[in-house]
């Protein structure tokens, strides 16, 4: 077959497969990385037909690169080229994959022993890039900000496509679903990414996740404590005397909602209290200020307590800010580098971010909006860009539906905690069935769910997995919030009939469904 390539699609070629020897020698570099790069490289300058002749040459620009700049240059393009490959030589893009596939293998071979976690989990996500493109031409862009494939968005699972599409009926902008069980990988979309636009929310977008950051943050508590850093019923004081807080509170109670203290952005006695500005037209014009963590806790420390410590649950932010500056004291590093070096680092999780002060959400990524009114007249403001140090560890991190599912199912799966930390985590207190950072539900039809959701002003998180891994639902969600949390009920209701729809007949609990937003 005859083709003729321009020189950009020569170059995603290139960058693709070269690229992609590149992301195993990086995030093999614990071994042998340039033994790696070398192998991988002759893989792919042994390749034959067209492919050979393009690969031949190595693209510049793709050394010195960490693991993560280099999963978001390299997967795309990896998703890029078997699209373009598929639209004009079908022959072509299966030998495209089979020599990238050889070369990763190639480049695996340098390792002593087992494969690390990391090289195995950028070996699927190469795997999954070669394979998206897969079900029909045409579908895949450079960006990745690209629709899901129609053989993987609803034609096989019109039950799962029905419900997201219901979900934005009901006033959602729009859902994208990522489902993993026995039937295998389903992703799926409907909406829009866009207030007056017609694109679908990206398939893998990036959005801010809520709540779930308290998972990320309890992990790297636990693993803290595995290392002997922490102790988990060691007194909070005694890591933080500057605070003066009850000697009672201890990190177990910081993680699981029973210490008593106040939640900075507003509680209840039982009649509410507020704390800080985080709704309304004030919050709006304001959402770039910038909150120090410090700060917010002795805005809460200047309140009455909920109760002893110990002696009730009340779901309060405050404790995973207090839980951010435990982690930064005792290592003496922020809670970003440390989430790095514990967990995104170790599973590859490129697409998720730790900001602290950080306005932006990275391309590509469904928008945000909250409206309000001013002077009788209904205002609705894009809110995707903000300063999310208002929440702080409460909720400020930005992931992937794909990277949630990486997450939770190597958490859960033991790939992050030694077993008995991990059974500490999964045991819930009696009264909202929270364990240590995650819900513990029953799920529909019997069995048990490990949860946590979680929103912040237009987007949404959802994050559920059975307790082996095997079964994974993982969504963002994009919206127009306001001050009467109006979405509220349609999330509940939402996510209830995902959970029964995934996770068998029946009611599942939905004890967090009202961290639609903070």
């Amino acid at each position: 077959m005859s083709v003729t390539l321009k020189e950009q699609d020569k170059l995603t070629l290139r960058t693709a497969a070269w690229g992609a020897v590149s992301l195993m020698s990086a995030a093999g570099a614990a071994g042998s990385a340039h033994k790696a790069a070398a192998e991988g490289s002759i893989a792919l300058t042994s390749a034959t037909g067209l492919v050979g002749h393009v690969l031949a040459k190595a693209p510049k620009g793709l050394n010195g690169k960490s693991t993560a700049a280099l999963a978001d240059q390299v997967l795309p393009a990896l998703t890029a080229a078997m699209s373009l490959l598929k639209e004009q030589a079908p022959a072509e893009a299966d030998n495209f994959r089979r020599t990238v596939l050889v070369a990763v293998e190639a480049a695996t071979r340098p390792q002593k022993g087992e494969v690390s976690p990391t090289m195995a989990e950028m070996a699927r996500k190469i795997t999954e890039a070669l394979d998206v493109a897969s079900a029909t031409p045409g579908v895949a862009t450079p960006d990745s900000s690209v629709a899901v494939p129609p053989a993987a968005a609803g034609q096989d699972r019109p039950e799962l496509q029905k419900l997201i599409q219901e979900m934005v009926d009901s006033g959602f902008v729009g859902v994208t679903l990522r489902v993993h069980d026995e039937r295998g990988e389903w992703v799926g979309s409907a909406g829009v990414r866009e207030l007056g636009q017609s694109a679908k929310p990206p398939a893998n977008g990036h959005f801010r996740i809520g709540s779930n950051t308290k998972t990320f943050t309890a992990t790297v508590v636990l693993q803290l404590v595995a290392e002997g850093k922490i102790g988990l019923d060691t007194p909070v004081d005694d890591y933080l005397p500057e605070f003066g807080l009850d000697r009672r509170i201890t990190v177990r109670m910081l993680l699981q909602h029973t210490s008593g203290v106040f939640n900075f952005t507003g509680d209840y006695y039982p009649e509410y209290v507020p704390g800080i500005v985080y709704q309304g037209r004030e919050w709006v014009e304001d959402r770039f200020k910038t909150y120090r963590p410090e700060e917010l806790v002795r805005l809460a420390l200047s309140k009455p307590a909920r109760f002893e410590p110990g002696t009730d649950w009340s779901y309060s932010n405050t404790n995973y800010v207090l839980a951010r500056l435990l982690v930064e004291k005792v290592t003496g590093r922020s809670l970003g580098e440390e989430m790095q070096r514990l967990v995104l680092g170790p599973l590859a999780l490129s697409g998720t971010v730790a900001p602290d002060t950080s306005t932006d959400v990275p391309e590509p990524h469904a928008h945000a909006y909250y409206r309000y009114e001013e002077d009788g007249q209904e205002k609705v403001v894009d809110v995707t860009r903000q300063n999310p140090s208002w929440i702080s560890t409460g909720g400020d991190m930005i992931s992937t539906t794909q990277d949630l599912h990486t997450f939770i199912s190597a958490l859960v799966g033991g790939k992050l905690l030694p077993a008995e930390l991990l059974a500490e985590m999964c045991t819930p207190e009696p009264k909202a069935g929270y364990g240590l950072g995650v819900f513990v539900q029953d799920a529909p039809g019997g069995g048990t769910v490990i949860t946590h959701n979680g929103g912040i002003t237009g987007h949404a998180g959802l994050m559920y997995s059975t307790p082996d891994g095997s079964k994974t639902l993982t969504a963002s969600l994009n919206y127009v919030d306001d001050a009467a949390l109006s979405m509220g009920e349609a999330f509940q209701k939402a996510t209830q009939r995902l959970v029964e729809e995934v996770f068998g007949g029946g009611q599942a609990g939905t004890a967090d469904a009202a961290e639609l937003t903070q």
